[in-house]
């Protein structure tokens, strides 16, 4: 049996909790109940006769609360209650903050969607164009020179149109593509202006391979190459850039921004073009615009031609990058599609490239001119031609070589 210190000095208890003190002259059922109480918690012979040390089983540090030790002595530690579940009684568990919502974070992930739509929509419409190895090299060629020069080809090429398409647009039924329009577009590196020069189809030309033959017999003969190559010969200007549109093409493209404003002078009919379009302002559709710049119902034919075609360009460019175009994506989604749908290009030219060229024929500062003529004479075997005025002409293409302005007395409707 452990040995007991009941000399050990403690400290003072209650009267009616120390089992060595008599019971007092109280109340017999108050003593009796004491007396019950300690009988259960300490036995007969008190805690410390069970051989326990209640020191050891204290936690250390842990000092009394009421200026003794309760638990040396047998009390025992309140029941820990049991937390509450969830709908069981006791207070509701605290509700989750929500996660507040920045506005600016969903506006950065709509800017990175929306700037991420873009580029693959550019992308797209890149991989869309239609491109062709049109500038081949050659011996004798041109070489290079400062700025981009551009050859813009207008053919009459009818391949991808349907039966009712020809009619609406009174295109015929040739077969084969031909030049309505060709012009040079000369974007400089240098301060000069950007200039549009009108070269008339009918235009004596010297064809490689070909003796002389009308310019846009190049085409005919050999396609974009070969026009290219005698665009330079005639000119000594080296053709960085190509883009050639058909018929249908021109007419969607008019169509995709709602018609082009035209103003006219005078009405104009032309059965052979389907035109019959009165005086005065008005906007022109796709199968009207295509009649206008085709027409040659006139007193000068193709030399009037060029300067309707030129007029008419620049009206449909003005539209085409105007902020009601490019804002709305009803006309520049249409638009978009069916010019990238419809143009050949070279195969070194980028959808960059052509918003470069359009921005420049947009610009206000545009020269717009035709090569110096001498004459319309009649050439045997081929008709009325149209003659350069050398001299004019070699002037003109020089300035342009050399990345300067035209000059002004140079020009011409």
């Amino acid at each position: 049996m452990p040995e007991r210190y009941d000399d050990e000095p403690t400290r003072q208890l209650p009267a009616y909790l120390d089992p060595r003190r008599p019971p007092e002259d109280t109340d017999a059922y108050e003593q009796a109940e004491q007396a019950s109480y300690r009988d259960s918690v300490y036995g007969a012979r008190g805690y410390r006769d069970q051989g326990y040390d209640d020191r050891r089983y204290s936690p250390a540090g842990d000092e009394p609360r009421y200026g003794y030790d309760d638990r040396r002595y047998g009390a025992p530690p309140p029941p820990r209650r049991p937390a509450p579940r969830p709908g069981q009684g006791g207070p509701p568990p605290a509700p989750r903050r929500k996660k507040k919502r920045r506005p600016g974070r969903i506006i950065a992930w709509f800017l990175t969607l929306l700037l991420l739509a873009v580029v693959a929509f550019a992308v797209y419409l890149d991989l869309n164009l239609n491109r062709e190895d049109v500038l081949a090299d050659y011996e004798g060629r041109p070489g290079d020179t400062p700025g981009t020069t551009w050859l813009l080809v207008g053919s009459d090429s009818r391949d991808d149109l349907s039966e009712e398409e020809r009619n609406d647009l009174a295109t015929g039924y040739a077969e084969g593509k031909r030049t309505d329009t060709i012009m040079l577009l000369h974007i400089p590196d240098s301060d000069a202006p950007p200039t549009l020069v009108s070269l008339p189809r009918d235009t004596l030309s010297d064809v490689p391979g070909n003796g002389q033959q009308k310019l846009n017999a190049a085409f005919s003969l050999g396609g974009g190459q070969l026009l290219v190559q005698t665009v330079e010969g005639l000119t000594g200007l080296r053709i960085d850039r190509y883009a050639e549109i058909g018929f249908g093409g021109f007419a969607g493209v008019v169509d995709a921004i709602g018609g082009v404003d035209m103003c006219l002078d005078e009405p104009m009919q032309d059965p052979k073009a389907g035109l019959d379009l009165p005086a005065g302002c008005q906007t022109l559709n796709g199968a009207q615009a295509l009649g206008y710049v085709r027409t040659r119902a006139s007193a000068m034919a193709d030399l009037d031609r060029v300067q309707r075609q030129r007029e008419f360009l620049g009206a449909l460019l003005s539209k085409a990058t105007s902020a009601g175009t490019l804002i709305n994506p009803f006309k520049s989604v249409p638009l978009a599609l069916k010019s990238t749908g419809s143009l050949i290009v070279d195969d070194g030219a980028h959808l960059w490239h052509l918003a470069s060229m359009g921005l420049a024929m947009a610009s206000g500062d545009l020269v717009t001119t035709t090569v110096p003529i001498a004459g319309t004479p009649e050439v045997s075997g081929l008709g009325s031609v149209v003659q350069w005025n050398d001299e004019l002409a070699a002037q003109m293409f020089g300035a342009i070589a050399e990345d300067k302005a035209v000059p002004a007395e140079l020009l011409s409707g």
